[in-house]
């Protein structure tokens, strides 16, 4: 396949490329705005349309209720799924060697998460992968995929939710350290449906999701949540973009993130685009930082661009900080020694996005994760 060489800026959010096809996107330079952030020179095989062969190991814990089949990249274009929004994305959809759909049939309520784990083992060749979930009209499911080893990933998941339906999608970034993970993670939320989408990114040398949501009807919830802890020298990106594209829907984007080492970065974009059809929608996106030593640096860029003024609401904010000096001082007071005040500030400060995904077993791997990140802190 030939991939454009010419290529325009998008003036709108709305206006950025989408399609199946690898030629309609251009090779990536990191001068572009959507790649500006991004160490761009590490991922020459991940951007590289070539075939592979590579593959991830799969280990499935399905309740009963979940189908699980490989389809073509046409059946999934069938189904509905959105179009891919970047090169990693577009190449990840044409040269998985298969579509892996999940499919949960109309009104079935699964009585516990399903659990996907994959397992990389090599970095020498790329992984392409395209997983399609598909929960039917009000339905209930909670999807947990978890990404273990070590791997160059370029990811596409679709996640079509039917009318009516409530979804929890977790992902959990929990490689090794070499590996480098390219996803885009796209939702189409449907009439009066529910879907929260959890991104959860503590592994990896260089992790960059891009996490989307759309709506098929009036009436739509999403909820988008995420929490990462950068290391020395990691690059943990995650940009989340909702396109109000119906009325009455709302939207709530939740980040948080820690930075402790040299050269750790993170990047959190946030993009809202509320079109003119959408009136009566309420929207908010909130981003903020614990940097907790020198050297760590996070970008947090949240954008709204409103096409309507007939809303409910819609807002904004972002921050990036060291330690709430009172909060070291009230604990301090008390007795307890600064570095344990310290560490039990950063427990704190994830708490609120931990509550709320509100699965036992992630929530017991997510402390114990945390409290080893700790412990290697210099704090």
């Amino acid at each position: 396949m030939t991939i454009a060489t010419e290529h325009v800026p998008a003036k709108s959010r709305s206006e950025r490329t989408r399609s199946f096809n690898v030629a309609d996107f251009p090779q990536v330079n990191g001068r572009e705005e959507e790649w500006r952030f991004t160490p761009v020179k590490q991922l020459s095989q991940l951007l590289s349309d070539e075939e592979s062969g590579a593959e991830l190991s799969v280990t499935r814990e399905l309740p009963t209720g979940v189908d699980v089949s490989q389809i073509s990249l046409d059946e999934a274009r069938e189904l509905g799924v959105p179009s891919p929004e970047d090169l990693p994305a577009v190449i990840a959809a044409n040269r998985a060697s298969s579509v892996t759909r999940y499919d949960i049939g109309e009104g079935v309520e699964l009585e516990s998460p399903a659990f996907i784990t994959t397992e990389g083992a090599s970095n020498e060749n790329p992984v392409h992968n395209h997983t399609v979930v598909t929960v039917g009209a009000h339905a209930s499911a909670t999807i947990v995929i978890k990404h273990t080893g070590h791997a160059q990933l370029s990811e596409l998941l679709s996640v079509i939710v039917g009318p009516g339906a409530r979804v929890k999608l977790v992902t959990l970034q929990l490689w090794d350290d070499e590996a480098v993970h390219l996803g885009q993670h796209d939702a189409v939320v449907g009439k009066d449906a529910q879907f929260t989408h959890i991104a959860i990114t503590l592994g990896g040398k260089i992790v960059r999701l891009n996490s989307n949501v759309s709506y098929d009807g009036p009436g739509g919830e999403a909820q988008m949540l995420g929490l990462y802890f950068a290391d020395a020298g990691q690059h943990l990106e995650h940009r989340t973009y909702v396109d109000h594209n119906t009325p009455n829907a709302t939207s709530d984007v939740l980040y948080k993130g820690a930075l402790q080492g040299k050269d750790a970065r993170s990047v959190w974009i946030g993009d809202v685009l509320i079109r003119p059809e959408a009136n009566g929608i309420d929207t908010y996106e909130l981003n903020r930082n614990l940097v907790l030593t020198e050297g760590a640096r996070a970008d947090s860029v949240p954008n709204l661009e409103i096409e309507t003024g007939e809303i409910e609401g819609a807002g904004h904010a972002s921050s990036t900080g060291r330690f709430d000096e009172e909060h070291l001082f009230y604990l301090m007071s008390r007795g307890i020694d600064e570095k344990t005040a310290r560490r039990l500030v950063v427990r704190g400060f994830f708490n609120e996005v931990i509550q709320k995904i509100d699965i036992e077993q992630i929530e017991e791997v997510l402390t114990e994760q945390i409290e080893e990140e700790l412990s290697r802190s210099v704090l």
